[in-house]
């Protein structure tokens, strides 16, 4: 069963790793609210979705069969992969890359720190702008300007996207888990991820046993709270996210700054709250508040969860694009430790500290994480203005 989950973690990696940074290479800036609300429902919605039918198929054809069917859906899922999802990162030019420009990174006011004018690579962007609007064409970087064939985009490898030797890249992740807005993303998606799988062994603590004896069907439905709460999540992020972003940016005159993203954590703050609170105090005595009560507070938590997902990615692949698939990677890590970490001591804590106080805890290091975005509003573009200034000679070398 170990070695099965190790194979799985490193199976499912990717998809989790990957499927943000794709909306961030094929989508602008004011079209990844919406998708990258759907990809997280497709993640989220998914894993909370599937206990229901597992409760189903435990009791009727036994737990192997759970595994049986992810490898026959995923041997179905193949060639629909295979044959219909090409890659999506290629070099583009320059001046297409609207969200790393040197004004996304240096705020109004700081950019005599480092001028365009004091590094080349910069100048020949904005040339290569210049002169791609006169029609002419500039060989100063160097893009993929031919379209590549169908047979072409089924060979597993199409090539490398960037200069930068192969074991800086693999190990390019790790010093990410000190750059400010990577340890925020972390917080704010993988710290509520991880309560919910905490809820998962509370739910099975509580009510597999006395005194109301769910069975395994009964205990697998209650997730049902847990899909409606995260397509709730969805419809909100995707409604909420793009809706703040317009308002926000009419209140700035017109200038998109990727931190106005950061806002969807206030409303991730009042449902986080209002579930992990309530749940915590109504699943403490189902002899009191039975089952229905705490599944709602259940569907508010996914719902909160659903949008720090989708805050925290957005940013991320708004705010530093260039390293979105080594920040998920951060992010993947941190969710999972922080899971195993969690899953492993429950069942001491609930016995020894008791649902509800420790839900009481959990739900207020849930509120100050959240507020934490207060900081990271107000630095954000301090953050990404070092961060730039810090990384130019490798984005020389790169263009």
């Amino acid at each position: 069963m170990l070695w099965a989950r190790i194979f799985q973690g490193i199976a499912t990696a990717p998809f989790e790793a990957l499927t943000n940074a794709c909306v961030g290479d094929l989508y602008f800036v004011h079209e990844r609210g919406t998708r990258m609300a759907l990809t997280n429902m497709a993640l989220f919605g998914g894993a909370f979705l599937t206990p229901v039918f597992v409760g189903h198929i435990t009791a009727n054809l036994g737990w192997q069969w759970t595994f049986y069917f992810i490898a026959i859906f995923g041997a179905a899922s193949f060639p629909v992969l295979f044959f219909f999802v090409p890659e999506t990162a290629y070099r583009r030019a320059a001046h297409l890359n609207t969200d790393m420009e040197l004004e996304t990174y240096f705020p109004k006011g700081q950019q005599h720190l480092t001028s365009a004018e004091d590094h080349p690579t910069l100048v020949e962007r904005n040339r290569s702008s210049q002169e791609k609007a006169a029609g002419t064409e500039t060989s100063s970087v160097q893009v993929e300007h031919t379209k590549t064939s169908y047979a072409k985009t089924l060979l597993p490898f199409s090539g490398r996207k960037s200069d930068e030797s192969f074991l800086k890249v693999l190990l390019r992740p790790f010093p990410l888990f000190l750059h400010a807005a990577i340890v925020w993303a972390c917080l704010i998606q993988g710290v509520i991820i991880g309560w919910t799988v905490f809820v998962g062994v509370v739910i099975a603590a509580a009510y597999l046993g006395p005194p109301l004896f769910f069975t395994e069907v009964e205990t697998g439905n209650l997730y049902t709270g847990a899909f409606i709460g995260s397509m709730i999540g969805l419809v909100l992020s995707g409604l909420l996210s793009d809706w703040i972003n317009k308002a926000m940016i009419r209140w700035n005159k017109g200038k998109y700054e990727p931190e106005f993203r950061i806002l969807l954590v206030l409303p991730m703050l009042v449902f986080c709250a209002l579930g992990l609170y309530g749940f915590g105090i109504t699943v403490s005595n189902p002899t009191k508040y039975g089952w229905l009560i705490p599944d709602v507070f259940l569907g508010f938590i996914l719902i909160g969860m659903v949008m720090g997902a989708v805050a925290s990615a957005l940013y991320i692949v708004d705010a530093h694009r260039q390293l979105a698939v080594e920040a998920f990677t951060c992010l993947l890590i941190f969710k999972n430790m922080f899971s195993f970490i969690l899953t492993y001591f429950a069942f001491n804590w609930m016995f020894s500290g008791g649902i509800r106080k420790i839900f009481i805890i959990i739900a207020s290091v849930q509120v100050g994480i959240c507020l934490l975005s207060v900081p990271m509003y107000i630095l954000g573009k301090k953050s990404r203005s070092f961060f730039y200034r810090h990384d130019i000679l490798r984005l020389t070398h790169l263009q």
